[in-house]
């Protein structure tokens, strides 16, 4: 039976967030939270093999202790088990960091064959997680993936989506797989269940009971950058549309304006 991790991530909804001008940090505070669109695609991946080959799924995922809502709703689609890691030490971790931790956890929970993992998310959009987990967890990589054809005898064969096509590659377990969303959409729960992962244990790690953590890689100690500030990126003055009816008076117009801006 295959054994199978799914990291997951809760984020703010980035079409609420706004900025606070005088600190330049993102004001999460009242934003509504979902989980990373393309986590719960590669969420459908893991859930396909599990109905194919066999397996049971791990959830495992870091954040402040409201994020168990994101694995419980992963739970209702597929999932079978579920970890938490919480703790302020974890705070203001950048990729490097969250990679590290999330493998320490992990490792609490056994051994994989396969993990998956959306191919970045939509608040950070580094893209970086990916490769990260498969150095750390010393496992082969499947990028783009576009479908999986195969899992036997220690292998996995999938389809890559290319910039101009696609190929067929084979990797031996144990291998971490990033999606493409095209044959993957996330389900929707039945009611059972739903009800079922409302009450679900949760495995909950903290900076006092992973084995063998060390603090100084975890959190803003662990991470290899720091953002200061974040600042909405310049605009340039927007365009005019010169339409009047002819081309000699377009022209005119436009030489008229050319000369107001010195240009001419």
């Amino acid at each position: 039976m295959l054994n199978i991790l799914v990291c997951v991530k809760q984020i703010p909804d980035i079409d609420l967030v706004k900025m606070d001008p005088e600190t330049g940090n993102l004001v999460r505070a009242g934003v509504p939270t979902l989980t990373n669109p393309l986590d719960l695609n590669a969420l459908e991946a893991a859930v396909q093999v599990k109905e194919r080959f066999g397996g049971e799924i791990t959830l495992i995922t870091m954040g402040p202790p409201m994020a168990e809502s994101t694995l419980r709703e992963c739970l209702a689609v597929g999932g079978d088990e579920a970890v938490l890691i919480t703790g302020r030490p974890f705070g203001g971790a950048d990729t490097l960091s969250t990679s590290y931790t999330i493998v320490k956890a992990a490792e609490m929970e056994g051994k994989f064959d396969l993990i998956f993992c959306g191919k970045e998310s939509q608040d950070g959009a580094t893209g970086q997680m990916a490769s990260q987990l498969a150095e750390r967890f010393d496992a082969a990589q499947i990028s783009c993936c576009f479908s999986i054809e195969d899992v036997a005898d220690g292998k996995i064969r999938a389809t890559r989506t290319l910039e101009h096509g696609r190929e067929i590659v084979e990797a031996t377990l144990p291998c971490l797989v990033t999606v493409e969303k095209d044959n993957f959409y996330g389900r929707l729960p039945n009611l059972e269940a739903y009800l079922a992962a409302k009450t679900a244990p949760i495995t909950t790690y903290t900076e006092n009971n992973i084995d063998g953590l060390d603090p100084a890689k975890i959190g803003v100690p662990g991470s290899g950058t720091i953002v200061p500030k974040i600042y909405p990126p310049e605009l340039p003055e927007p365009g005019q549309m010169i339409r009047t009816g002819s081309v000699k008076s377009d022209v005119g117009r436009l030489i008229e304006l050319l000369t107001d801006k010195g240009s001419l």
